[in-house]
């Protein structure tokens, strides 16, 4: 097996534009992969573009009749049926639409057929995690569902195991209901409680179908979770249920919306928090699943101060050569940033909270502290079903 990263890309993925006042600007893309290789991380990967997704490979998770829908919309954006989610405010129909959702796709894809087949050991898609859109319908700012796609990939190409872990503010919805029923795939998703957020799912007690329980796992996060909470429920849900569940490859989805200051979510967590929890992914990569990691992007909406320097992070992890937080971001790269948005760009690579602290699990419950609350639900919900304690 190569211990070469691959990173996935093509310029034309900057094409998945719903249009300028929508919050998903493309520009968080291009801003990413300029930064990538103003930090040099471009020399110690090696950038792959991948096929777009065929249809036989889209309806491995999407019914045929919304491809279809998704292609008519693509053609004549003014007639998108809204039915199929398509055409609404979330998810603007426009033309070539299909075809850059399938590109994206394609990325993702490509990355779990590179690491599945010993191609690469680490590959970073992060223009995918678009982790909201449903079998039959588009969702929450996501056509077609790439994270699901790769997982579906991985176990038509032979694996037995897939673990996914989901670290985006929001729930990853889309993904946990393509494998509601599969044992085979165990989805965690980390996101703030859907009493406060879109899309309104992810309570811990959301643990599978009957023949699949415990194959969902969700915690729930109080608006205003901090740091130190965060990476405190994370390390206190995910390692167990990975050595419990022996994942033959880990994929990860890595939305930068946890951030405090994404406008669309009410997370206070830091860039060096998310640096964190992206080291922690490629460890337990190593640790459980052989080094196999396949790492996605998500949400993000602070498209110029966050997802930029999120995911150079993340992909320098992954290239085994991290980014050390204190690092002064390139003058070019901001002077592109200025030419682009009219926006100052962030001077260093980290939010000035490195190294990130925190109390692990073990270090005692608090029964009034409201993120271990949260983590207490989760664990009682799920690790019983595993035959872990609670």
């Amino acid at each position: 097996m190569s211990g070469r990263a691959q990173l996935m890309w093509d310029e034309a993925v900057t094409g998945y534009d719903f249009g300028p006042e929508h919050p998903m600007d493309p520009v968080r893309l291009a801003l990413t992969r300029s930064l990538v290789g103003a930090l040099g991380l471009d020399r110690e990967v090696e950038t792959v573009a991948a096929r777009p997704a065929g249809e036989s490979t889209l309806r491995l998770v999407h019914r045929e009749d919304y491809i279809d829908a998704v292609k008519a919309a693509s053609a004549e954006p003014g007639a998108a049926d809204g039915s199929y989610g398509l055409g609404t405010v979330d998810d603007p129909a426009f033309a070539g639409m299909h075809e850059v959702s399938a590109l994206i796709a394609g990325q993702s894809v490509g990355a779990a057929e590179a690491v599945w087949r010993g191609d690469a050991l680490h590959a970073v898609n992060f223009a995918g995690g678009l982790h909201h859109a449903m079998p039959g319908a588009a969702s929450g700012f996501c056509v077609y569902n790439d994270a699901a796609l790769a997982i579906a990939r991985l176990l038509e190409l032979g694996a037995e195991r897939v673990a996914y872990v989901d670290v985006d503010v929001h729930h990853g919805d889309g993904v946990q209901a393509a494998f509601w029923e599969d044992p085979r795939v165990l989805t965690v998703s980390l996101h703030e409680h859907p009493r406060t957020l879109f899309p309104q799912t992810g309570w811990p007690e959301e643990t599978g179908a009957d023949c699949a329980e415990g194959a969902a796992v969700n915690v729930a996060l109080p608006a205003g979770t901090g740091d130190a909470g965060w990476v405190r429920a994370f390390h206190a849900v995910v390692p167990e249920l990975l050595a419990e569940f022996r994942p033959q490859v880990l994929v990860t989805q890595h939305g930068a919306d946890t951030h405090f200051e994404d406008p669309l979510a009410h997370l206070a967590v830091s860039l060096d928090a998310q640096r964190a929890v992206q080291v922690a992914c490629h460890d337990f990569a190593h640790e459980y699943a052989g080094g196999r990691w396949v790492a996605l992007g998500g949400g993000g909406y602070a498209v110029v101060e966050v997802v930029p320097r999120s995911w150079a992070h993340l992909v320098g992890i992954a290239a085994g050569r991290p980014v050390e937080p204190e690092t002064v971001i390139p003058e070019g790269w901001r002077q592109e940033v200025y030419a682009r948005t009219r926006q100052l760009g962030p001077m260093r690579m980290t939010d000035g909270r490195w190294p990130v602290s925190w109390a692990s699990w073990e270090a005692g419950y608090d029964p009034a502290d409201r993120v271990d609350q949260a983590v207490r639900a989760a664990r009682r919900a799920v690790f019983p079903l595993r035959g872990l304690l609670p």
